[in-house]
């Protein structure tokens, strides 16, 4: 092979223990020079460990041979910081088996940053793909780090020893262990890399003006009004300072170490300030320069050219056209954005794309006294994303509620996956905008995600999904401020008759439960009455949370009954929302001072009505309802035969997207435990009647045209027909309806309620299993449930149950109650499927008729293709500057 024609999808950025980024890619004899200045930078030691011996130059056959290979038999991957070659990893295959050897040589300098971890990962991926199986590595016995490589990576590794040198083996398909390692090396990676950008200990700011009309006065002003723990820099070639501060001609005149450099120059100026950042050493980029992305083409090229620069020199970037970044820590007091003022300090983290957008959050934030404890604006989001974000929020000790502001998905697959593990221990609140259209900026990062796939993410992973900025603050301040309800009950006390009434309907309405008749004490009530009231409420062991509904009387200020409130709730262990004065946020007669003033965990959130109040409370009490839900288990049904499927589908056609036949649908529905009910294809009379007696009676007959089967008014099936008469009969009216002959025959299904399971796939997202009741209502309604596989047993009993209609199936009426758990099965054989022949591109069982008999299948439509790309398997990277993957 051309040694250098390598598969572009192993090259990868990759982020690091530390937090710093490299490139991954194949070596190629180009990388000779490289090569060699490497091989010089490592100690004796290093060497001796690599290659068991002094080794001190690398003679020129040596060279070529290490860096022509064919990337099949022979790989090598090296990773880049800068022009530099500071790790290489390689296999050779071994007697033309499947078996390779595999070594690794990390410079000493970069030894410790996890570079022989994602080394392994990386050529493990390439190995299986040219048809490896199995790593073998010889180890020196002092060489601990390596060994401890091999160890900690998951893999099953066997070992002999000889002479002083370990011999290790190990299968090289994903574990579960493997995976679960490989994901939590993420996380602390990805994680470490937003600490980095929101702990800097010094800032740069290139482009701090003198004039307040440049967002380079602004950021620098808004610094120093942060009262920033660190040094600031101001970068200006024409003044000597900028507000009183000493100002530098360059980045590389700064004397000191710089970790976040803010860049405010025009777009023209910004490959000029890249290149004095990468000299520097620079460790994170914040650009709220606008003109990259979102001006069309050439601003989205120079946009991936920035990205791409910087990753490869150890940087992460937020923006371009960001607002900017805050971290709201006593220790930190750090507002590197364009709005003037820091928030609040809290528990809350928020992320936005929008940098317009971002000001205005941020204002609404304050006006309602929800804290803060970080904030990103990513802008055009090309490197930085949400998905970071949540890496970070999951261990951040800070942070204890999570807010986003979307408007698109750059990995949704990712996104699902996160959010699902972040939301058992914090709740993440979200806004999804876009649905319609995005930003020529962000939509040149993200990919598009239909709303059916929006909804099945956000439900599976348990975020509370809003509509819009009002609600995503009412639901924060619940969340910030009160503990989450142990149950749907609820109380209602106030003294207003009216709007007491009015919690009370929209509690039902929500599917709440009133804990008896909304508390009055009445218009004349004093404070301590009214506080009395409140008290008995949280004492009732009925109530799982409290509404409280207040309109001032003329004699008594407000103020009084509100300090008599706070006194009446505080320590409580139960939510108390409420409507108080119509005031909107935490008035401060209801706050709990926090740590740095701003009002903390026990301040009592009011709404400016008590529908608003009740719908926030509601949100959390279905968020609480998930969270404290069995996770579920992934479940490998009994009777799968992957081999076999993967066997029947090699033979296949799959260049281009198409429908398979009846008969190859039903043999690869049966490597999956999926019976089709049984049926015969003809095209006479005389053959359908003896198909039927073949099959046993009663039969159906329908027809094969498409347009006639799933029809409300049954003019293409004839059903429960018992003899050779009826068939003929039925055989000769289809006939005429179709003008075709040809038809199935099919052995009558006990009879139940009609269902449809299908496979729905979504290029950007995965696989989605949904699942509704058959005819023209559910249909005209949309009454579909969806979740992404994989899925656990918990998620297919909660799809069979989520559709509108799904009562029906638990005996709605007094009618016989279906085999819910045969309809689990079948969902999670359908999941089964979709993970292991990605080459279904959808899949269509209908109907399905569900009883208490179980659940039998009549008929199948599948479609076959080129497998999508699955942007959250194979190792680790980030999402290629531009949205690739």
């Amino acid at each position: 092979m051309d040694p250098f024609d390598h598969p572009r999808h192993w090259e990868a950025d990759v982020v690091l223990s530390d937090g710093g980024t490299v490139h991954v890619r194949p070596i190629t004899p180009d990388d000779a020079e490289r090569l060699v200045a490497f091989h010089g930078r490592l100690s004796e030691r290093t060497r001796y460990f690599r290659y068991f011996g002094p080794y001190p130059r690398m003679p020129r056959r040596d060279v070529e041979r290490f860096t022509t290979v064919d990337h099949a038999d022979r790989v090598a991957l090296i990773a880049l910081l800068g022009d530099d070659i500071i790790a290489v990893g390689r296999y050779d295959r071994i007697d033309a088996g499947r078996s390779a050897e595999v070594a690794f040589v990390v410079e000493d300098a970069h030894q410790g940053r996890g570079l022989g971890s994602i080394l392994l990962e990386h050529l493990a991926a390439a190995a299986r793909e040219r048809d490896l199986s199995r790593f073998t590595a010889e180890v020196l016995m002092e060489n601990g780090q390596m060994v401890r490589v091999f160890r900690d990576a998951g893999y099953r590794v066997s070992r002999a020893f000889e002479e002083g040198v370990l011999h290790l083996e190990f299968d090289i398909d994903p574990t579960e262990e493997s995976v679960e390692v490989a994901r939590a090396r993420e996380q602390a990676a990805e994680a470490r890399s937003v600490h980095n950008l929101l702990h800097p200990r010094s800032v740069a700011v290139i482009g701090a003006s003198k004039d307040r009309t440049k967002i380079g006065h602004a950021v620098l002003t808004n610094l120093l009004r942060a009262d920033f723990t660190g040094p600031v820099y101001p970068v200006n070639a024409e003044h000597r300072s900028v507000r009183g501060v000493r100002a530098y001609p360059s980045v590389l005149e700064i004397p000191d170490d710089v970790d976040l450099a803010v860049v405010a120059v025009p777009a023209a100026s910004v490959d000029e300030v890249m290149d004095a950042c990468l000299a520097k050493g620079v460790k994170a980029l914040v650009v709220v320069t606008s003109g990259f992305g979102e001006t069309g083409p050439d601003g989205r090229y120079a946009e991936r050219r920035l990205t791409a620069e910087a990753r490869a020199h150890g940087m992460r970037v937020v923006g371009p056209n960001a607002l900017g970044v805050i971290n709201t820590d006593a220790a930190v007091r750090l507002n590197a954005t364009l709005a003037p003022v820091l928030p609040a300090r809290g528990r809350t983290g928020f992320f936005c794309q929008s940098g317009a957008l971002g000001t205005a959050i941020l204002a609404t934030a304050a006006e309602r006294g929800l804290g803060l404890s970080t904030f990103v604006s990513a802008g055009n989001r090309a490197d930085v994303s949400g998905n970071d974000l949540l890496q970070y929020w999951e261990t951040d000790p800070s942070t204890d509620v999570v807010l986003l502001y979307l408007e698109s998905f750059g990995n949704p697959r990712k996104f699902a996956r996160l959010a699902r593990r972040l939301g058992r221990t914090k709740p993440i609140v979200a806004v999804k905008s876009g649905r319609h259209a995005v930003t020529p900026a962000l939509a040149a990062t993200s990919v598009p995600v239909d709303e059916s796939s929006v909804q099945a993410l956000f439900e599976q992973a348990g975020v509370i999904r809003v509509e819009s900025l009002a609600q995503l603050f009412d639901t924060a301040l619940l969340l910030a401020h009160q503990p989450l309800p142990a149950g749907p009950r609820v109380a209602v006390v106030g003294n207003s008759t009216a709007i007491g009434l009015l919690a009370a309907d929209t509690a039902l309405a929500q599917g709440l439960e009133l804990v008896g008749v909304p508390v009055d004490v009445g218009a004349q009530a004093d404070p301590e009455v009214f506080a009395g009231a409140v008290r008995d409420a949280l004492r009732d062991t009925d109530a799982d949370a409290l509404v409280v509904v207040f309109v001032p009387p003329l004699a008594v200020p407000g103020a009084e009954f509100a300090r008599a409130l706070r006194a009446a709730v505080a320590g409580a262990d139960k939510p108390i929302v409420s409507t108080f004065l119509a005031a909107e946020g935490v008035p401060d007669e209801l706050a709990v001072p926090g740590p740095g003033g701003a009002p903390g965990r026990g301040s009592v959130p009011s709404y400016p009505s008590p529908e608003r109040a009740v719908l926030a409370l509601a949100r959390a009490s279905r968020y609480a309802r998930w969270r404290s839900a069995p996770q579920g288990r992934f479940v490998r049904p009994e009777g799968v035969d992957a081999d076999a499927a993967h066997t029947l589908v090699a033979s296949l056609d799959v260049t281009e997207v198409r429908r398979l036949d009846d008969s190859t649908a039903v043999r690869l529905l049966a490597c999956y435990g999926v019976e089709v009910v049984p049926f015969r294809v003809v095209a006479t009379a005389d053959e359908a009647v003896v198909a039927a007696a073949d099959l046993g009676y009663p039969v159906a007959v329908k027809s094969t045209d498409e347009r006639l089967r799933h029809r409300t008014d049954l003019v293409g099936v004839r059903l429960d027909l018992h003899g050779a008469d009826a068939v003929r009969s039925a055989h000769a009216m289809l006939a005429e309806v179709a003008g075709d002959g040809e038809v199935y025959v099919q052995r009558m299904a006990p009879k139940g309620l009609s269902c449809v399971l299908g496979l729905q796939d979504d290029p950007s997202f995965g696989t989605l299993v949904s699942f509704g009741l058959s005819g023209v209502v559910s249909d005209l309604l949309g009454d579909r449930a969806y979740r992404a596989v994989p899925l656990t047993d918990a998620d297919a009993a909660a799809l069979v149950r989520a559709p509108k209609a799904a009562p029906l199936l638990a005996g709605y009426g007094g009618a016989e109650r279906a085999d819910l758990r045969a309809l689990e099965d079948l969902v999670l054989r359908l999941a089964a499927l979709a993970e292991d022949v990605p080459e279904i591109r959808g899949l269509a069982l209908e109907p399905v008729l569900a009883s208490a008999a179980g659940a039998y299948v009549g008929s199948a439509r599948l479609t076959i293709g080129p497998p999508p790309s699955r942007h959250d398997t194979g190792p680790r990277r980030l999402r290629q500057p531009g949205g690739r993957w």
